[in-house]
């Protein structure tokens, strides 16, 4: 595969920089705020580049594998997010355009490419994490609708979202993965709750879930009844692809970089020249050019017509163990400023112990300790590996 930039290439990132810079001129960047993410998403729509992976033939510019592989590099580099919208642009849009009817991709898509609506997922149980096929929540035929009773745990945004994607038991099978029904199911509708969870870094962002009698109208399933399984596998696939981090991996490279040229090191030069910390934050470089190339050829792959497959849980393993690394990085820079982080006293009137940088990189490291749970835990992304690779 030929990894240098053709003419046309080197035009799309020179765009590409144009239109960070007009919607974010120096010296003002991106803060994450409502304000800017609104900002942000007005200037991709106007664009025509809110949905960057998606097909010309639902609103998508129908960019190719390398022109989304710069795009993220540069607004990653710009501390932007690649997409504005969540779990529903980037994770149920490419299901809808494989397994949904034409009335569900009029009805939902819209709505996802103007951030309108916001979706969460719906999969992991009690009981049911990483082995997803034992699930339990039961969905049963009435009339025109499912009738939904269960419960899901760890779901991220419930407490915000509007819809959920969602995995539910239509029919007891000897085989775990039959079955097995996805439908799009409304937060709003009667007997939904959402209960928090609130996670070792003190925040709300995942929920446990329950439905009592939930009514889900037939014309909500995605694919057949007990065909669930082929189409979360489709999704897990566009989740587990997109968990490489290696956007974020290369910002925290660059800002680790920053951060130990200005702390001192044991060898009476600063921590980046320390010959132990250099070491191992080349080495952690090393691994992340190499697993930015195999994400560069497994989305090129995916464009030309074929599955992620064993891939998509390669680049997830190990992007997330690249990514736990660089947050430990800066948890070490940080010292002992890195242990008085409490919630409760997070802003006025507490103030600021440490170096700015220092309490939301404590907070990114205990938010990642998650990361190679969620999606699939490590030892699933091994077994899929294994089955595919070794054809076990």
């Amino acid at each position: 595969m030929d990894l240098s930039l053709s003419d046309s290439e080197i035009d799309f990132r020179t765009e590409v920089r144009e239109l960070i810079t007009a919607a974010f001129p120096p010296p003002e960047r991106y803060d994450g705020g409502a304000d800017h993410e609104r900002r942000w998403h007005g200037a991709l729509i106007d664009k025509g580049w809110a949905a960057n992976k998606w097909p010309e033939a639902f609103g998508g510019p129908g960019w190719t594998a390398t022109q989304n592989f710069i795009w993220e590099r540069e607004v990653s580099a710009a501390g932007l997010p690649a997409q504005v919208g969540g779990m529903g642009i980037g994770m149920l849009a490419p299901i809808l355009f494989a397994y949904g009817s034409p009335w569900q991709q009029d009805r939902f898509l819209p709505d996802i490419l103007h951030d309108r609506v916001r979706w969460c997922q719906g999969y992991s149980e009690p009981g049911a994490g990483s082995d997803l096929a034992a699930l339990r929540t039961r969905a049963v035929l009435d009339g025109d609708d499912y009738v939904v009773d269960g419960e899901k745990v760890w779901t991220s945004g419930a407490h915000r979202a509007d819809w959920m994607f969602c995995l539910t038991r239509t029919s007891d099978e000897p085989k775990k993965q039959a079955g097995i029904t996805f439908l799009l199911l409304d937060m709003h509708a009667p007997g939904v709750t959402v209960r928090p969870i609130i996670s070792i870094d003190g925040r709300h962002m995942f929920n446990s879930v329950t439905f009592e009698g939930v009514r889900v109208p037939v014309a909500h399933r995605v694919g057949r009844e007990g065909e669930g399984w082929t189409v979360a596998k489709g999704l897990l696939s566009h989740e587990r692809t997109g968990q490489a981090f290696v956007s974020l991996s290369t910002d925290l490279v660059r800002r680790i970089g920053e951060v130990a040229a200005g702390l001192p090191g044991s060898e009476g030069d600063t921590l980046l020249k320390d010959g132990g910390f250099a070491r191992r934050l080349s080495m952690a470089e090393i691994e992340l050019q190499a697993l930015a190339v195999t994400e560069l050829r497994t989305l090129s792959e995916v464009a030309a017509g074929g599955a992620p497959g064993a891939q998509s849980s390669l680049l997830k393993l190990v992007g997330t163990d690249i990514v736990q690394r660089m947050t430990e990085f800066f948890v070490e820079c940080a010292g002992p400023y890195a242990a008085p982080w409490f919630p409760e006293t997070e802003g006025p009137p507490f103030p600021v112990v440490g170096p700015p940088w220092a309490r939301p990189e404590v907070v990114r490291y205990l938010e990642g300790r998650a990361a190679s749970i969620a999606g699939g835990s490590d030892e699933v992304q091994r077994n899929i590996i294994a089955k595919h690779v070794l054809k076990l």
